[in-house]
Parts: C-alpha cells; sequence; structure tokens
C-alpha cells in the first residue's frame, strides 16, 4: 500500500514497527557506532528508492545514526528501508524521532505570513503554514485568535513526538520544572509551560485522523 493514507492506516500495517507518525512525515531513526555505517545505510536506501519515491525521502545523516523521513506515508518503502537496515545490523530507536514547529498566534494571518515567508526563505503550504524547502528548519505555522493577549506570548514550539513517547516527555518536562497548562486536546496535543508561563505544545498523530 502506498500513497498519502492515514496515519492509522500506517501503523496497522505489518513491517513498520521502526517508524512513528509526526504530523505529515513518519520518520524511523538508526544509532550507528560510525559515520561509515551511516553512509552504508544511506548507500542501500539510495539503490533501494526508485527516482519518484526518492523525492519524499530526507536524510539525515550523523556520525551516532541515520534520521529518515518520508513525506509519504509509504508503507512498501518503509518497509524495504527497514529490511536494509537490520541487513546491516542495525536496530531502530522510535525515542529519537521528532518534529519541531513554531507557531505563532495571529489575529489576520494573511497580514503577517508573507512577512515570514520572505524572511525565513520558505515555501507555503496551505493558508497557515510555511516549510523549509532545504527540509532543515522547522516548520513555522500560524494558529488563528480572538483577540489581541498582550500579556501572554504569542509564539510557541509545537513538538511532535512518537504517539508511544508522550508521556515520557511530558513527564520529563514536568520534572524539569514545568506545569500542565492543559490537556483538554490531548492526545493530540498537550500544553505545557516553564516556570516563567512560556508555552509549548507536544503533541502526537493521535486523534488527527
Amino acid at each position: 500500500m502506498t500513497g498519502q493514507i492515514t496515519p492509522g492506516q500506517f501503523h496497522a500495517a505489518d513491517g513498520v514497527d521502526d517508524w512513528r507518525s509526526l504530523y505529515h512525515l513518519v520518520s524511523a531513526h538508526f544509532p550507528t557506532a560510525s559515520l561509515a555505517e551511516g553512509v552504508a545505510l544511506v548507500a542501500e536506501i539510495g539503490r533501494l528508492a526508485d527516482e519518484a519515491e526518492q523525492q519524499y525521502v530526507a536524510i539525515d545523516l550523523r556520525g551516532t545514526g541515520v534520521t529518515v523521513s518520508l513525506s509519504r506515508r509509504d508503507i512498501s518503502l518503509a518497509r524495504r528501508i527497514s529490511a536494509a537496515a537490520r541487513a546491516l545490523d542495525m536496530s531502530a530507536d522510535p525515542s529519537a524521532v521528532q518534529l519541531i514547529n513554531v507557531t505563532l498566534d495571529a489575529l489576520v494571518g494573511a497580514d503577517v505570513l508573507p512577512f515570514w515567508r520572505a524572511l525565513l526563505g520558505y515555501r507555503q503550504i496551505g493558508d497557515d503554514y510555511l516549510s523549509d524547502p532545504s527540509r532543515r528548519g522547522p516548520g513555522f505555522g500560524l494558529q488563528p485568535m480572538e483577540a489581541p493577549r498582550p500579556q501572554r506570548n504569542r509564539m510557541h514550539l509545537d513538538v511532535a513526538v512518537p504517539h508511544d513517547q508522550a508521556e515520557a516527555r511530558i513527564a520529563a518536562a514536568l520534572a524539569a520544572g514545568g506545569h500542565l497548562v492543559s490537556d483538554a486536546h490531548a492526545p493530540r496535543w498537550w500544553v505545557l509551560a516553564d516556570a516563567e508561563g512560556n508555552e509549548a505544545c507536544v503533541a502526537t498523530w493521535l486523534g488527527r485522523e
């Protein structure tokens, strides 16, 4: 099965245990003992992914591991990449993947989005989201608000984590001095804040289908 299926359909498939949905992506991280090991996996992915599939593959290669992200939830390709990693004696670490968005509260999104698009050099997706064309930086999104809020920050981070890692990430943030602002939208997202009230959201794919 290929194409932009739902996260639920992707995770219900066999052979994709290495992968986690993060908003529009599915990602897997394979720890390595050296850069050479990572290069070997990247070379295998280059061989097994055809020209069309390569258009939606993004790879982050470091000396400590390889993170692979697919902008289409392609079960077949995910299985083949996992098989290539296993053939190289690599095991995935699902806890190591995440996706970060910067989110700005705006009264009139159409008035401010062109500024941020020009400033960041990003491309626009839809009416309220900007994406780094090089796939290096965080996403940038707008969140509507009905009235000005001068006593509250209007920009926050959205941290998308694997659905089975959310509770641990939230617990770590609370133990580090944060507090829970709201879980009204959980498990889609939880709103947390630091000791001075600066907010951030921990998000998962659950509840977004």
